[in-house]
């Protein structure tokens, strides 16, 4: 499917995963977690427990380390039957410690990416998540300086991106996304007559996997890496 990019003005980046590392942190967190709690259930249970607990949470807490390590310490509580020692509430709170201090691990080409495309276009970085820990990030990535604007939203659907756009002052059909997600950076900005790309990356939390049926007939680009992007765009 040809698409054209010939009037994109703006052009948004997610962060997580799109720019650097972040969901095999989460999938390791779970598997410590796994461990501490075997002596209750089974790692499968345990699983689908926290991710329950994470998702119910989702409209109190948001998105973040901060809101996944509640989840672990009420999943804990509930599936020892409140039985959970001190010192095990203690190691969850420092897997959600050792999460957050974690190095900022750029993807590969992200910053020539930004370098290149920041000449021509107005890059702005659209992520959702905790404030202070994607701010944290950003200022030890070494990236701010490519983007024009910096917003961290609460959630990505389409409500989100329309205002976003609004206070961009800009038309959507000169709007381009660029994400891991087809749920979060894709599917939200088709539907508002915006453009995307979508850029894989290796692990992919659940809860932003979508069907073959959600994306069939949309109008979006897959790329095996950012640079390739250059390509498209140049």
């Amino acid at each position: 499917m040809e698409i054209d990019y010939q009037n994109i003005k703006v052009i948004g980046f997610d962060a997580d995963d799109t720019l650097w590392v972040n969901e095999p942190y989460f999938r390791n967190a779970e598997n410590e977690f796994g461990k501490l709690l075997s002596q209750y259930e089974t790692l499968n249970k345990i699983d689908q427990e926290l991710f329950k607990m994470a998702i119910d949470n989702l409209s109190l807490y948001g998105y973040g380390i901060k809101a996944f390590t509640l989840s672990m310490v009420e999943s804990a509580l509930k599936l020892s039957d409140y039985n959970v020692s001190n010192k095990i509430i203690e190691t969850i709170l420092n897997i959600g410690k050792d999460m957050l201090n974690k190095p900022v691990e750029l993807l590969d080409g992200v910053e020539d990416v930004l370098k290149t495309l920041s000449k021509k276009y107005r890059i702005i970085l659209a992520t959702k998540g905790d404030l202070l820990d994607q701010e944290r990030k950003l200022e030890k990535s070494g990236l701010s300086q490519y983007f024009h604007h910096i917003e961290v939203l609460s959630d990505k659907q389409e409500a989100n991106y329309s205002k976003l756009l609004n206070h961009l002052d800009i038309k959507p059909s000169e709007f381009l996304m660029i994400g891991n997600s087809l749920k979060s950076d894709v599917l939200p900005l088709v539907n508002i007559k915006a453009h995307a790309i979508h850029v894989p990356f290796h692990t992919t939390w659940i809860h932003e996997q979508v069907t073959e049926q959600e994306t069939h007939g949309k109008a979006y680009k897959t790329i095996e890496a950012l640079p390739e992007i250059l390509k498209l765009l140049s």
